[in-house]
C-alpha cells in the first residue's frame, strides 16, 4: 500500500498483465491532495499540513544517542532476524506487564515488525484467504480493509463510532452470515474518528469471539496519546483476549520515531507463530542499531512519553477551540493526534473531498476528506495535530480568512 505521503502515479489502466488482488484496489483518494500539496511546496508556498498523522518532533535525545553509538558498531550492520532480537521483544513484554499488568513469553508471544502496519498486512496474509471474511471498523483507515483485500478476504465494514452499536453489529453479522467471519479487526483509539472505549468493551468483544469462533487483531497505534487523564485499556488486559487474538503496538506516536518503522506484535502464539512464517519468507527484519535503540527508549524514557502526549493536547486544545470560535461543531478527541470535525455549514454540501481542495487551495492548509476512509468517512474532515501549536493557530486564521463571508472580520 501506498503512504499518505507520496505523490502517486496517475490513475491510467496498466498495460502490463497485473495481479487481480492489484486490479482490486481503487483510485488513491489523498492522491490528488497530495499531487497539488507538492506542487506548491515546489513553488515555494507554505503549505500546513494536517493531512497525515506524521510526527514533526524528534525523539529524545537519549534515543537517537544511543542509535549513534550502536551504528558505530559493525556487528549492528549485518542482518538481523526477523522477528526481533531477544533483549527488545523482552523490553516489549516488560513493557506490557508495567503498563497493562499482562504477562507475555517474549518467545512466543511478542515480533517485532518494521511498522505495525507491515506486521498487520502480513498476519492478514497469513490469516486471510479466499472465502474468508472479515469485519473491519468504519469509517475505515485503508490498511485495515486493504489488507485484507490483497489477502483475497472479504470485508464487512461495520460503523464503530458508537461502540455498543458496533459490537451489536458484530454478533448480529455473526448470526446471520454463512460462513462467520473469520477475523474481526477493532482499532481504539480509533483512526479516523478518535472514537475511545472502556475495557468492558474488549471484555464483551471477547466473549462474542469466544461464541462465534473468531479472531481479533487490536490496532493500538495511539496506546500512548491520550488526554484528560483518559488511560485507553489494551484488549490483551481482558481476560482471555490472549486466546483469541493479538495486538499491535507502536514506537512511531508516543516515542516519535515513525520513520524508524519499529512495532508489535503481541499476544496469541498461535497467531504471532502464522506471522513470524510470513515475516521469515518476506524480510531480514529491522536494522538491529534501531532495535538496540528501542529498547533504551522504552527501558529510560516513559517521561518523554508523557511529554509528548502533554503536547499533543496543548495542540489538540489550540485547534478545537479556534475551529470552534469559527463556529464549527468541534467534539475535542480523548485520544489519538488527530480531531475528526464535521463539515460546517453551508459548506457541507460540497462534500468531503471539495472541501479539502478548498482549504488546500484557498487557505493553504492541507487536511484528510472525511471520504478517504469510506463513505461513511463523508461530512468529516480529519486534522492531524503534528504542527506546532503557534502553526496550528496560523491554520485556523487562514481556514478563517478562507471561509469568511465578504467584508466580515476574523
Amino acid at each position: 500500500m501506498r503512504s499518505e505521503s507520496e505523490i502517486p502515479f496517475e490513475d491510467v489502466p496498466f498495460s502490463i498483465p497485473v495481479a487481480d488482488r492489484l486490479k482490486r484496489l481503487p483510485p488513491y483518494m489523498f492522491g490528488k491532495i497530495n499531487k497539488i500539496k507538492y506542487e506548491k511546496r515546489v513553488a515555494g508556498i507554505d503549505v500546513i499540513d494536517l493531512g497525515m498523522g506524521n510526527p514533526t518532533d524528534a525523539p529524545d535525545p537519549l534515543i537517537t544517542e544511543k542509535l549513534g553509538e550502536a551504528i558505530a558498531d559493525p556487528r549492528n550492520h549485518r542482518y538481523s532476524v526477523s522477528n526481533g532480537i531477544g533483549n527488545l521483544r523482552k523490553e516489549v513484554a516488560a513493557r506490557y506487564w508495567k503498563k497493562y499488568g499482562v504477562r507475555l513469553d517474549p518467545n512466543n508471544e511478542v515480533i517485532a515488525c518494521l511498522g505495525s502496519k507491515e506486521g498487520f498486512s502480513h498476519l492478514c496474509l497469513a490469516l486471510m484467504g479466499p472465502g474468508d471474511t472479515a469485519i473491519v471498523p468504519s469509517p475505515s483507515f485503508p490498511i485495515h480493509v486493504y489488507a485484507v483485500v490483497l489477502a483475497a478476504g472479504n470485508v464487512i465494514a461495520l460503523d464503530c463510532t458508537k461502540p455498543d452499536e458496533f459490537l451489536n453489529k458484530i454478533a448480529y453479522t455473526c448470526e446471520h452470515l454463512f460462513p462467520r467471519p473469520k477475523l474481526v479487526i477493532v482499532n481504539f483509539p480509533h483512526n479516523p474518528s478518535t472514537t475511545c472505549i472502556e475495557q468492558d468493551f474488549f471484555v464483551d468483544l471477547v466473549k462474542l469471539a469466544k461464541k462465534y469462533e473468531f479472531l481479533v487483531i487490536s490496532d493500538f497505534a495511539y496506546a500512548d496519546i491520550c488526554f484528560d487523564g483518559y488511560v485507553a485499556p489494551s484488549f490483551l488486559s481482558t481476560p482471555g483476549a490472549i486466546d483469541v487474538g493479538v495486538e499491535f503496538t507502536t514506537m512511531s506516536k508516543g516515542y516519535s520515531m515513525a520513520g524508524w518503522r519499529i512495532g508489535f506484535c503481541t499476544g496469541n502464539a498461535e497467531m504471532v507463530r502464522a506471522l513470524a512464517t510470513i515475516k521469515g519468507y518476506y524480510d531480514y527484519g529491522i536494522f538491529q542499531a534501531a532495535q538496540i535503540a528501542a529498547i533504551v527508549a522504552m527501558r529510560h524514557c516513559d517521561s518523554a512519553v508523557e511529554e509528548v502526549s502533554r503536547e499533543y493536547q496543548v495542540r489538540r486544545d489550540a485547534l478545537c477551540e479556534g475551529l470552534s470560535r469559527l463556529g464549527w461543531d468541534i467534539q475535542p478527541p480523548r485520544a489519538s493526534m488527530f480531531v475528526w470535525a464535521k463539515i460546517p455549514e453551508p459548506w457541507a454540501e460540497m462534500g468531503s473531498m471539495k472541501f479539502a481542495m478548498k482549504l488546500l487551495e484557498e487557505a493553504g492548509v492541507a487536511v484528510s476528506p472525511g471520504v478517504g476512509f469510506g463513505p461513511e468517512g463523508e461530512g468529516f474532515l480529519r486534522l492531524a495535530i503534528v504542527e506546532n501549536t503557534q502553526r496550528l493557530r496560523q491554520a485556523v486564521r487562514e481556514i478563517g480568512r478562507c471561509l469568511k463571508p465578504a467584508g466580515a472580520e476574523v
